[in-house]
């Protein structure tokens, strides 16, 4: 039975739960884009297959990890007393800032901005502690906005260090080795071990029965790194070593992913395979966009030209300097007779957008026709991950890209396995994360709504948590597109080993974040991570600056912006005459 005293506010009640659906769905627009965009980007994952493992990592980390990091946002930021014996004012106060945060995200992720949920979230609350005079938690303190503001500026550089030093050693370890192919062959079994552990680790320690570090003790962690790098370790060399030389020693295209099982079997001449592969390629070009064009790398060309040609005695017109590349994508990686050449990679046809691939061929067709039908509810339902977010076709991205140095497409494919746990673990990350930034608000809504008095302490209940996880995946399927076209290779260009390192370096910072009860932005620790990554090409230009200055942007405006939308609607609220 609700309490007669916030019986009579049932519709901020309804209005906080429909923004808090479109905050929880832009929220995973925004910032879900984030975990899988260099794995869209580096050609490990398509946006459909994204989309679905979005949908279980995000409800996994929202429901498994989320409810710590929910009570800094509904509890620190602004000083709940000022609304001690008015409830009503709670519910309108954080309704309006639910209201304001749904509003920014969901006009930012139109725009192709990808901003940070948690400084939406913050500013739309100290947007609404201005305008109900309540006092704000500046100082250093467990959920100040002083600490989660310097968590905004600390965990971007924490994450470009990590990512850095992740990329850098794999880039000495294997990728600029003589022999990369060889080297990656002996080293993937440690990297895939390494990769669960780190996850294992972090699922153990951010499970929300999880005592805290020093409970749980050094010896436990160090176990669990131990017990699990050591089983992945058996599990590599025994089903996906076999794989491995199957598919890109022995070149055969019929080998796919769901193979791996068959273990030690598909060391066998004619191994037994179920729904065998088609197609005559084992191994896609990670460089290549829609067009089936290749930037990377040219830069290495021509530099490699300039020497020759500098070197020659007699300078002939056969041999003058190049500033051009002959042919775009004419690399040594799809020369066949390149001693650790790819598999010839034949340009694709121009990508069908959704609306040629769907409603232009029933357009004509009536609407009694179940064709027709049939084709608009494709559109309506795969609109979202049907869309070429890989392409950036102008001159200032293409400059860039070729820039960036070019590896083994081999070498590649192995770190797709990687970067697909990678991209998990950031996945899982976000949900336990930045579902507060959606819940916290509607939580305290929805508490003191049935309490009948000002209620912030209250344990977050479950199935928001379930219903948030939900929504953040939806929010990536339907919409995500703008932010993964705006993030993936419009910094640099991706490939399997760079998404690796950015999302395994972002996902540690956002998880030791987590554990800290710090609400950091998974969009400052990607894009920070990105751009670790992004300088160990040691070229300055192989960044894009600009792209990187209109993400800055963004987060510049971003907690003004939200502030001031939330700050005005509360203030009219609360000051509106009535009869």
């Amino acid at each position: 039975m609700v309490p007669a005293v916030t019986a009579k506010y049932d519709w901020i009640l309804a209005l906080t739960t429909i923004a808090f659906v479109f905050s929880a769905f832009g929220n995973g627009a925004n910032d879900v884009a984030n975990a899988y965009a260099t794995s869209v980007a580096a050609r490990t994952l398509n946006m459909a297959t994204a989309g679905v493992l979005a949908i279980f990592t995000e409800f996994i980390g929202a429901v498994a990890m989320g409810a710590r990091v929910t009570d800094t946002i509904k509890n620190g930021i602004i000083n709940i007393d000022r609304y001690e014996g008015k409830p009503g004012a709670l519910m309108l106060v954080m309704g309006c800032a639910e209201i304001g945060s749904a509003t920014w995200l969901m006009f930012a992720t139109k725009m192709g901005w990808p901003v940070s949920t948690t400084q939406t979230i913050v500013g739309a609350l100290v947007g609404v502690g201005f305008a109900s005079q309540a006092s704000i938690s500046w100082g250093w303190s467990k959920g100040s906005v002083s600490q989660v503001a310097a968590s905004w500026g600390i965990a971007p550089l924490v994450a470009a260090g990590f990512s850095a030093v992740i990329f850098g050693t794999l880039k000495y370890s294997v990728l600029e080795r003589k022999d990369s192919f060889k080297w990656a062959m002996r080293l993937i079994p440690v990297y895939l071990a390494l990769t669960g552990a780190i996850l294992a680790l972090f699922i153990v320690v951010e499970a929300p029965t999880a005592p805290s570090l020093e409970e749980f003790g050094a010896g436990k962690a160090a176990g669990i790194i131990v017990g699990v790098f050591f089983g992945c370790l058996l599990v590599a060399y025994v089903f996906f070593m076999p794989y491995f030389k199957r598919r890109l020693i022995h070149n055969d295209p019929r080998i796919k992913f769901y193979h791996i099982p068959l273990g030690p079997l598909l060391l066998r001449e004619n191994p037994p395979l179920y729904f065998p592969g088609k197609g005559d390629t084992a191994v896609t070009s990670y460089y290549e966009d829609a067009f089936g064009e290749v930037r990377a790398g040219q830069k290495d060309e021509e530099k490699h030209k300039t020497i020759a040609n500098a070197d020659s005695v007699m300078p002939t017109p056969e041999i003058t300097a190049q500033t051009k590349s002959e042919h775009v994508g004419d690399d040594e990686e799809k020369k066949l007779d390149s001693a650790s050449s790819s598999p010839n990679i034949k340009p694709r046809k121009k990508h069908l957008e959704p609306v040629e691939r769907f409603i232009d061929p029933v357009r004509d067709l009536s609407w009694t026709n179940p064709r027709k039908i049939y084709g608009y509810l494709k559109w309506v339902l795969l609109q979202g991950v049907t869309r070429d977010v890989i392409t950036h076709d102008s001159p200032e991205l293409r400059a860039i890209h070729a820039r960036a140095h070019r590896y083994d497409d081999r070498v590649e494919h192995l770190w797709t396995y990687c970067q697909v746990v990678s991209a998990m673990m950031m996945s899982i990350a976000h949900g336990s994360n930045d579902v507060a930034n959606a819940v916290g608000p509607w939580a305290a809504v929805y508490s003191t709504y049935r309490a009948g008095v000002v209620e912030t302490e209250a344990p977050t209940p479950i199935w928001f948590l379930v219903i948030a996880g939900l929504l953040l995946g939806l929010g990536f399927w339907f919409y995500g597109y703008h932010i993964v076209r705006a993030l993936g290779n419009k910094i640099t260009q991706m490939s399997p080993t760079r998404g690796f390192s950015v999302e395994l370096g972002a996902a540690i910072t956002v998880l030791l974040a987590s554990r800290l009860a710090l609400p950091v932005s998974t969009t400052q620790c990607l894009t920070g991570a990105a751009m670790g990554v992004a300088l160990m090409n040691y070229d300055l230009g192989a960044v894009n600056w600009r792209q990187l200055a209109f993400i800055f942007g963004g987060w510049v405006l971003t907690l003004p912006c939200a502030g001031l939308i939330s700050g005005l609607i509360c203030l009219m609220a609360l000051n509106a005459p009535h009869l």
